[in-house]
């Protein structure tokens, strides 16, 4: 599913219009954004949580040439599945 089918499936269930729809998502994402980027996490109880994790500087192999090259440390999102999606998603078979 794109953006904008999510949009669009949200307008309906809500009965509000797709450009408000498509306005409180933007919001949404960007407030997920920011929190992420200050370092904080954003829990949807029984949805999943979005956090950050820090990768540490390592030493890698470049494949074919064995060549050692060094990878610097990062910041990345992360996502855990809560739960109830977990357990309704297995179900979904």
């Amino acid at each position: 599913m794109k953006k904008a089918d999510f949009i669009q499936a949200i307008a309906e269930k809500t009965g509000l219009s797709k450009k408000d729809t498509a306005a409180t998502v933007e919001a949404a994402l960007e407030v997920i954004e920011e929190a992420l980027v200050n370092g904080k996490s954003v829990s949807f109880i029984g949805f999943g949580t979005f956090t950050t994790s820090e990768r540490a500087a390592r030493s890698a192999r470049v494949p074919g040439t064995d060549k050692v090259v060094e990878v610097p440390a990062t910041k990345a999102a992360k996502f855990k599945v809560g739960k109830k999606l977990k357990e309704a998603v297995a179900a979904s078979k």
